[in-house]
C-alpha cells in the first residue's frame, strides 16, 4: 500500500469521526505531514505539526525533556513518546504521531541507519489519557526508502489506533 492510499484511509476515518491529527517529525523532515496533506480535504482533520530535526529543537519546540535526550538519546522510545505527547499537547489534537530515527547514510549516537522509533497516541477520554504506543523498526535501504517506510509505518500505526479490528 502506498503512502497516499493509507493517508486517504486514515484521513477519511478522521474526517468521518470529526477527529484531529498532529505530527512531530525528525528523520522524515516533514514528509509525514506532506503525505497527510496531499489528500484533498486534509484541512478538516490535520492541525499541523513540528519538524524537530536538530536535537536541541526536540527539547525547545518538540516537548522533549533535555534530560531524556541526554540519558536516552534521540533514537529512543522515551524521546519519541515525549515528542508525540508534546505535539498533542501543543496542538490540542485528538491523535498524534511522532517519528525519530536514523535515515543515514551515517549512524547517529551509535544507532545504525534504518533504526526508527515511531509513537502514536489517541484522544483523552475525560480525565483519562491512554498511553502512547511506541514501536521500534529496523528498515532496510538507503535514506529515502527509510524515510518513506517510516511514513508508511506511522500511518499504519494510526490506522491501527483508529480501527483496531481492521482487516488486512
Amino acid at each position: 500500500m502506498t503512502d497516499l492510499s493509507m493517508a486517504e484511509i486514515v484521513g477519511r476515518t478522521l474526517a468521518e469521526r470529526d477527529l484531529t491529527l498532529a505530527t512531530s517529525e525528525s528523520l522524515t523532515g516533514g514528509q509525514l505531514g506532506a503525505t497527510i496533506t496531499a489528500v484533498p480535504g486534509a484541512s478538516r482533520y490535520y492541525l499541523g505539526g513540528v519538524v524537530v530535526y536538530a536535537t536541541e529543537q526536540k527539547a525547545r519546540i518538540g516537548g522533549v525533556n533535555p534530560e531524556v535526550l541526554t540519558k536516552y538519546g534521540v533514537v529512543s522510545e522515551q524521546t519519541v513518546v515525549e515528542m508525540v505527547m508534546g505535539v498533542q499537547e501543543l496542538t490540542g489534537a485528538d491523535y498524534a504521531l511522532a517519528a525519530s530515527g536514523v535515515a543515514g547514510p551515517d549512524p547517529q549516537e551509535g544507532h545504525p541507519p534504518g533504526e526508527v522509533w515511531i509513537a502514536a497516541i489517541g484522544p483523552r477520554i475525560g480525565m483519562f489519557q491512554p498511553p502512547p504506543v511506541a514501536l521500534r523498526f529496523e528498515f532496510e535501504g538507503d535514506r529515502q526508502p527509510i524515510r518513506s517506510k517510516t511514513v508508511d509505518a506511522a500511518l499504519e500505526m494510526l490506522r491501527d489506533l483508529l480501527d483496531p479490528l481492521h482487516e488486512g
